[in-house]
């Protein structure tokens, strides 16, 4: 009961490298957990700075039901500064609770959970929101960062084998690594493109950038598919000539994201089709004549469910450090 673990950003990493199949089983199972209401998922809870507008830390509190049982807290800071001197924008850690006592049990770093959940969202939602399989189709991404690699990664594993990537970053060593990356990892054509047009015309369009404003304001074409990871790119009249899949709608429709801005310009939640749990279970149907776009808030069950299982498997292995004496008390008296 009082035991008490750290699991360091190596051991994490190592976990994950090897489980990405297993990692995108996992985040489906939560969502249809979410989704059956088996879980208790409040509003995130944003701290943010006057002189530093771009820069936030976030709270996402979480419990989720199923095989989990844990309830957490996922405590993850956005400083885009970060990346001027070659740091990741992203660092965090996962706080994961007892359910039956409520007790701390463990403490993860979290940076790298929080990419994969995210990236593995994006593969469970490609898979699902294009099940004819990307054969004869090239695939964008906008935005050259770790979540964009991780992105990659998990849409290979998910089996999405489109003909060739296309990247578009605004810095041009980030997106020529990442379509490096591509190339080397996938064995697959990948290049560099400065020109934003001639990435958004791909058939399926992913973006992971830092993006604050939308800046996007032409409507993609029917059977075009876009993951909306980074949330803040699109004009509302973009998410308005779309069919609309989303994570989570109360979490989604807030904070200023791109639907938030669609529900604000239309008045209404009736542009949103369904959520992506909802297409999983078979209940939502698409439009062939729109354009799909999906915008995943990002739920803390996800990292609850993903970070369970690094414990898990870090347990396995012997590589969880545990903190003697972490608690002062262990009685009542």
């Amino acid at each position: 009961m009082f035991n008490f673990e750290i699991v360091a950003g190596e051991t994490v990493r190592n976990v994950l490298h090897g489980k990405r199949g297993d990692v995108l089983g996992i985040v489906s199972s939560a969502y249809r957990a979410h989704e059956a209401g088996d879980s208790v998922n409040p509003d995130s809870y944003f701290l943010r700075f006057p002189d530093k507008p771009d820069s936030r830390i976030i709270a996402l509190p979480a419990y989720l039901g199923a095989d989990v049982q844990l309830a957490g807290i996922k405590w993850i800071a956005s400083f885009p500064g970060n990346t001027r001197i070659g740091a990741p924008r992203a660092s965090a850690v996962l706080v994961l609770n007892d359910y039956e006592t409520g007790y701390p049990i463990a403490c993860l770093e979290a940076a790298s959970i929080s990419s994969a959940r995210t990236a593995a969202s994006a593969a469970v939602a490609a898979t699902a929101l294009r099940p004819d399989g990307f054969e004869g189709t090239r695939i964008a991404v906008v935005g050259g960062g770790v979540i964009a690699r991780n992105i990659c990664d998990y849409l290979n594993v998910a089996g999405c084998a489109p003909d060739a990537y296309l990247v578009h970053d605004l810095d041009e060593s980030s997106g020529q690594a990442l379509a490096g990356h591509i190339r080397t990892t996938q064995d697959r054509p990948a290049s560099f493109t400065a020109d934003l047009d001639a990435a958004l015309a791909a058939d399926t369009v992913v973006f992971a950038t830092t993006a604050l404003e939308p800046y996007v304001t032409a409507p993609f074409r029917p059977g075009q598919l876009v993951l909306n990871i980074s949330l803040r790119d699109l004009a509302p009249e973009v998410v308005l000539a779309a069919d609309n899949i989303l994570d989570d709608v109360e979490h989604c429709l807030k904070a200023n994201t791109s639907p938030h801005l669609a529900e604000q310009r239309s008045g209404s939640r009736e542009f949103v089709t369904g959520t992506l749990a909802g297409v999983l279970n078979g209940e939502v149907k698409l439009a062939p004549e729109r354009p799909v776009i999906f915008s995943p808030f990002g739920l803390g069950v996800l990292d609850l469910a993903v970070g369970a299982f690094v414990l898990g498997e870090a347990r396995k292995d012997g590589s969880t450090i545990e903190v003697p004496n972490f608690f002062g008390e262990t009685r009542r008296w």
